[in-house]
């Protein structure tokens, strides 16, 4: 009964405290780093390399290839995903409180 309980304990411990392992990638602050040294027209020219890859790695067929190559593909793509979002302008962002004044504001206007 105590090997039992000691199993379940053990089991239970290991499985409460797990591991999260991440593949060597290009850190965020470097990335953006690298983006803030690029003029417009070099950030337009990886934009337009980073569109290219994509399309090529998604018209490829993958079924022939072993797990190692389709994650190195995947690494490829995450690192891609960043670079691409660092070279964006990131978009304007209103908040909710924003939104509610705007609107508050036109009714009181009209």
């Amino acid at each position: 009964m105590k090997n039992k309980f000691y199993l379940l304990a053990i089991t239970l411990m290991f499985a409460a405290t797990s591991v999260t392992t991440h593949a060597a990638t290009i850190d965020k602050k470097a990335m953006d780093a690298k983006v803030a040294a690029m003029t417009t027209e070099q950030k337009k020219e990886r934009a337009v390399e980073i569109k290219l890859r994509v399309e090529e790695i998604l018209a490829m067929n993958k079924s022939g290839l072993n797990s190692a190559e389709r994650k190195e593909l995947r690494q490829e793509l995450r690192s891609m995903k960043m670079e691409s979002k660092s070279l964006g302008n990131g978009g304007v962002y209103i908040s909710l409180a924003g939104i509610v004044i705007i609107i508050l504001l036109l009714i009181l206007i009209l």
